[in-house]
């Protein structure tokens, strides 16, 4: 699924049967081992790795819930020790707030949350929130009143950005939905035995659509009936005025190709993008932190280098924040913009940033420029960035390099036979790859020529090669084997 600002690709997310998100899932998981050392304990939840559970996801006493979208900081708060909270074989319902991410496991809170499309339903909370994207203070007073006047004793809610303008009859509505549901997850905890799944969260379809379609939305334009459908369906239920922004994609031409997608995803992945003045930014991660370098490049002005400096450190704000969320960065950032003289340029770089940061949904912070001229910055780390989650080490280069995973490989020749069928000039097509790429297709996706074959109508044939790098493939065309590769594959 890709979003669009102003036709640029802004955000990327993927599902994938065989790496399916875990955040927002409620277990009913068994308390492994209490460390007092670090104020937590580690949860068996049924996944690879046990769930890390810190004191401050357990201590009723200091879970005052931020309204949606705030800065979160506990630091400063103090808590009971952890053994005082919990102990080991104690069983624990627990909702995941972070994906695994390398070598840790997924972080766990018992403060439970229900997200619906207009609420945020929190049991055992006394908070009642209202997004703080909803800026009108009459309007945020009459929600409220709403809420104070609906929910009942030992329950919380936040009233999310979509609900501005809320009726009581919708909030009673969705409301009654979320509780009945949190019913149902009790009774469910109440017969199961650890490690058990009690309620999985909605997955990246319906959950975008609840998240992020809103009458903000111009349009969303869906390939695949399937989907067309659910999604219909799902906005029949909870918002049937946004039905006319929702369109089925019927060209025949892939709709990441319609929207130039294809090529924006092949930039997300590059150490250098390139800035409109001329100027240019290298992205590198790494294992503590991102770091971003930005350079002036070709662009050097006529007269004034302060008044150049500055456009380019204005144009790279703009940048960094869009790359960030395409590229789905969370943790530590730091940007070494090109340093300033006058006090005055550096406050309005830093302004840019927050305003351009101000569209993420991720929770961002960026602090004052350093005395070394850096800007530091923190994003709200939920799963795997697009980087980790999409391509793997490089053994050829032992581990210093990437190389795309077997399964992302597989995804560019499907798009790439699309294309073939597109055009309707080749009826014959060898495809060439690396024997690991060969096997995950026997292994994981065993129908996978044969259902681009039915659906396409081009007849194929799959051949691994020991001589190709992993990430790379070959179409030949027709009996005589002509290279096609470079008509049909971007990149």
């Amino acid at each position: 699924m890709a979003i669009l600002e102003d036709d640029v690709l802004v955000e990327l997310m993927a599902d994938r049967p065989d790496n399916e998100r875990i955040v927002g899932d409620i277990y009913l998981g068994q308390v492994q081992a209490v460390l007092p050392g670090i104020d937590a304990a580690f949860v068996d939840i049924g996944t690879d790795k046990a769930a890390f559970l810190h004191v401050s996801d357990v201590a009723k006493d200091a879970s005052e819930e931020e309204d949606e979208d705030e800065e979160e900081d506990r630091s400063n708060k103090r808590f009971p020790p952890i053994q005082e909270l919990v102990e080991k074989g104690q069983r624990v319902l627990v909702q995941a707030t972070k994906e695994p991410i390398g070598t840790k496991g997924p972080r766990v809170t018992t403060h439970i949350s229900l997200p619906g499309r207009f609420l945020v339903y929190m049991p055992g909370s006394k908070h009642v929130g209202v997004s703080r994207k909803i800026e009108d203070r009459e309007e945020r007073q009459r929600l409220r009143a709403i809420a104070r006047d609906v929910v009942p004793e030992g329950v919380g809610v936040i009233i999310r950005t979509v609900g501005e303008e809320l009726t009581r009859e919708i909030f009673e509505r969705e409301f009654k939905t979320l509780h009945d549901t949190w019913k149902k997850i009790q009774r469910r905890a109440k017969s199961a035995k650890p490690p058990a799944l009690i309620h999985g969260e909605a997955k990246l379809t319906s959950g975008i659509i609840r998240d992020v379609f809103t009458a903000k939305v111009d349009s969303l334009t869906i390939e695949g009936k399937d989907v067309y459908h659910e999604v219909r369906q799902y906005l029949m239920g909870v918002d049937p005025d946004l039905m006319s922004r929702v369109h089925l994609y019927v060209d025949p031409v892939p709709l990441f190709d319609k929207f130039s997608i294809e090529d924006a995803i092949r930039e997300a992945f590059q150490r250098r993008v390139d800035l409109p003045s001329g100027g240019y930014i290298i992205i590198e991660p790494t294992e503590a932190l991102v770091s971003i370098d930005v350079n002036t490049g070709r662009y050097t002005g006529k007269k004034d280098p302060e008044k150049t400096i500055l456009r380019t450190n204005l144009d790279a704000a703009k940048e960094i924040a869009r790359q960030l969320r395409l590229r789905d960065v969370g943790g530590i950032v730091v940007c070494d913009f090109i340093d300033m003289d006058t006090r005055a340029n550096n406050e309005r770089l830093l302004q840019e940033l927050r305003t351009h940061l101000g569209r993420d949904r991720a929770r961002t912070r960026a602090f004052q420029v350093s005395e070394l001229g850096l800007i530091q910055m923190t994003r709200q780390r939920v799963r795997p960035s697009l980087f980790q989650s999409m391509t793997e080490p490089c053994q050829a280069c032992g581990g210093a390099g990437r190389v795309f995973r077997p399964e992302t490989v597989v995804r560019r020749i499907e798009r790439a036979i699309r294309r073939v069928s597109v055009q309707q000039r080749e009826r014959q097509v060898t495809i060439r790859v690396h024997p690991e790429v060969a096997l995950y297709v026997l292994e994981q996706e065993p129908d996978f020529m044969r259902r681009l074959e039915r659906n396409l109508n081009v007849e194929l044939d799959l051949r691994d090669d020991p001589l190709m790098k992993q990430e790379e493939f070959r179409l030949l065309a027709g009996p005589a084997s002509v290279d096609v590769t470079t008509k049909y594959a971007l990149g």
